[in-house]
């Protein structure tokens, strides 16, 4: 079947056919014009990504309705090899492993479909009739739940749902909204169109929503979920917490509801209640790899390195394809994969049987652990697969981002600081940069003085600015048109927010790298908070950047030209903070921090107007929870082992290189 609701594109020609009569030509059954048409247009060299996608979908449409399984097989895996989370396409994939009595691999297109995108209904159907005749109880069970629940849907909120898991974000809010028009405070489209809104990025409009969701229907456990989700993604985890108190009240014992108190706790800093709730279900039931893998993330960030990779390896034993697994185990950066388990990883990366996301986390590892062992050509290998699929599930545009830098720069010129106006609390002490740019040895290091609280990677300013895009005038344009008083208000919404995260010492720390966009904002709400920009040697910065597989967000990364761009736009928006904000904002070099830690201490303290203290030289020391990828490094003594870790890989670095315009 062909979706009839996929928007036009206008990227062809007028001499080159249009998708919408290709669609035509199909549902009239002109099959060889259809494919004539299609050709035409994959010819093109310059056709866009998207557009050649769903060329190849619709050809592989026309070959399995002529009865052409092979080929529109090969078409459906030249598809893949570009989206490889495409729902739609496995279904079609599906239908023609069947007609040639694969029926194996016709099941594994079919689950593969509903895994990326659980609207496909066809797909559902399909699968239990499969769970049937192989008498599997539960899985027919789970599928019948999914199937009634689609069929409850109203079908435009069917179609929308469609539309957004195949990443037609703007088509799917356009019909959420239309029929929200007509059926206000619909439970299930208000929880779609906050999740679309997740996904555009519109936090604070998807929080507002879920918030009047879960008023209006307190028993609709769609929307409780959704409303939990969406307060642990903003970082709102005292509000998060307190919501999953109240659910636990209302369903006490339900492990999806202890998972997530958990996962707010952890939110929160409050690792030991975690560690109960861990605990508690695992007593209950041990072959719960899922809670074993959490037990593990809360265990490394109390600094108990050794039980958390015990925790890693227990969640490979009951799930030995749980590539989430493996990833955390090279994610403590100092764990040593035995030959054995190399061996098992690869053979497990080699196969066609791993779910995308186990083989994303397992490209990273099997990285990771070559590099260890010194076999850089595997190594990078396994890198760049694995960036290459993370970035095809992505949508990301780097034009895009230096789009939105480029307008701060145009809307925060240096007149706009000229008078002090929001809140005057001199608390704030921002820590910015790129990720894995030092800023967790700069963090700890100011968490070691008795002045300072550590607390994690705030989302308060993201939300914050999230919150004042909904204006006429878009953000960052409608700064200079904040009043004092919305200055103030939003500066003291800041600090109100932030309050749960601190112990009471007279200053704290927001560790959000991603900050550095927004430091117009905090100076126009903040106007005395310090701001220290964790700058690193651009070739070590974007090669670890590169590296690392983030749990969420850092799209950039996941490409060399796309990181090494990322990393000249952070550069020149950080000289007009510079420029425009002078003695502002503090630069801390990581590699002279590495050279002098002393001397960059102390100038480090001066500018935050601290006292200097012995325990910040020995910041190793400080015993606090720490959730960054370098929570064990930053628990041993300086070290200079992290640079220059690209030079082995420099003959496969060309494309980063060549973004940032310098060459080693």
């Amino acid at each position: 079947m062909i979706r009839q609701s996929i928007p036009m594109q206008n990227t062809q020609t007028h001499s080159l056919p249009s998708l919408k009569a290709i669609r035509q030509a199909i549902s009239q059954g002109q099959l060889n014009t259809a494919q004539s048409m299609i050709d035409t247009l994959l010819s093109e060299s310059t056709l866009a990504t998207g557009l050649r996608t769903e060329c190849l979908y619709m050809r592989a449409v026309t070959h399995r309705l002529n009865k052409q399984y092979q080929r529109a097989i090969d078409d459906i895996n030249a598809l893949l090899s570009v989206r490889p989370d495409h729902g739609r396409a496995y279904q079609e994939q599906a239908y023609s492993y069947k007609a040639l009595g694969s029926n194996k691999a016709a099941a594994k297109a079919f689950y593969q479909a509903t895994h990326f995108n659980p609207a496909l209904l066809a797909s559902w159907q399909q699968l239990i009739s499969i769970y049937k005749e192989q008498d599997n109880q539960q899985a027919v069970s789970l599928a019948s739940e999914q199937i009634a629940f689609l069929e409850s849907l109203p079908k435009p909120i069917l179609g929308a749902h469609d539309l957004m898991y195949d990443g037609q974000l703007a088509a799917a809010d356009s019909l959420c909204r239309k029929y929200l028009q007509q059926h206000k405070h619909d439970a299930e489209a208000m929880v779609l169109l906050a999740e679309i809104g997740m996904k555009l990025k519109a936090y604070y409009e998807a929080e507002f929503l879920l918030e009047s969701c879960v008023a209006i229907h307190p028993d609709h456990e769609r929307a409780a979920v959704a409303y939990q989700s969406v307060l642990s993604k903003l970082g709102k985890f005292p509000q998060a917490e307190a919501f999953c108190r109240k659910r636990r009240e209302q369903k006490p014992g339900d492990m999806s509801v202890l998972m997530a108190h958990a996962s707010a706790l952890v939110g929160m800093g409050t690792l030991e209640d975690a560690e109960a709730i861990y605990h508690q279900l695992l007593s209950a039931n041990e072959q719960r790899p899922a809670v074993w893998l959490a037990l593990g993330h809360a265990q490394k960030a109390m600094g108990k390195r050794e039980l958390a990779i015990r925790a890693y390896e227990t969640a490979i034993r009951y799930m030995p394809d749980f590539g989430d697994a493996y990833w955390s185990l090279a994610n403590t950066k100092t764990y040593t994969f035995s030959d054995d388990l190399l061996k098992e990883m690869e053979t497990l990366a080699s196969g066609d049987g791993l779910r995308l996301d186990d083989l994303i986390n397992l490209c990273f590892a099997l990285g990771k652990a070559h590099e260890d062992k010194k076999n850089i050509e595997k190594s990078f290998a396994y890198y760049k697969k694995g960036n290459a699929l993370k970035h095809s599930t992505t949508q990301f545009d780097i034009a895009r981002t230096e789009a939105a830098m480029d307008a701060q720069k145009e809307a925060c010129p240096a007149s706009l600081f000229t008078s002090k106006s929001g809140c005057s609390d001199p608390a704030p002490i921002f820590i910015v940069g790129l990720p894995r740019a030092g800023s967790t040895l700069l963090e700890q290091i100011l968490a070691s003085h008795s002045q300072v609280d550590g607390t994690m990677e705030l989302h308060d300013i993201l939300t914050i600015a999230s919150r004042i895009s909904g204006q006429k005038t878009p953000y960052p344009y409608n700064l200079p048109s904040l009043s004092d008083d919305q200055c103030e208000q939003l500066g003291r919404l800041y600090i109100e927010q932030t309050s749960a995260y601190r112990q009471g010492a007279p200053y704290f720390i927001d560790k959000m790298p991603n900050n550095f966009i927004h430091i117009g904002l905090i100076k126009r709400i903040l106007p005395n908070a310090k701001i220290i920009d964790a700058r690193r040697h651009p070739f070590d910065c974007c090669f670890s950047g590169y590296k690392q597989l983030f749990g969420d967000g850092q799209e950039f990364s996941y490409g060399l030209e796309e990181i090494g761009r990322y990393y000249r736009a952070y550069v020149d928006l950080m000289d007009h903070w510079h420029k425009v904000l002078p003695g502002e904002i503090l630069t801390v070099q990581h590699e002279a921090l590495l050279e002098d830690l002393e001397g960059q201490v102390k100038r480090l303290l001066d500018f935050c107007g601290l006292p200097f203290e012995e325990a910040c030289l020995a910041f190793h020391q400080t015993q606090r929870v720490i959730k960054t990828p370098s929570s064990e490094q930053v628990r041993q003594p300086i070290y200079k082992t992290g640079m220059g870790q690209w030079k082995p890989f420099e003959a496969h670095l060309t494309p980063l290189f060549d973004a940032l315009q310098q060459y080693p």
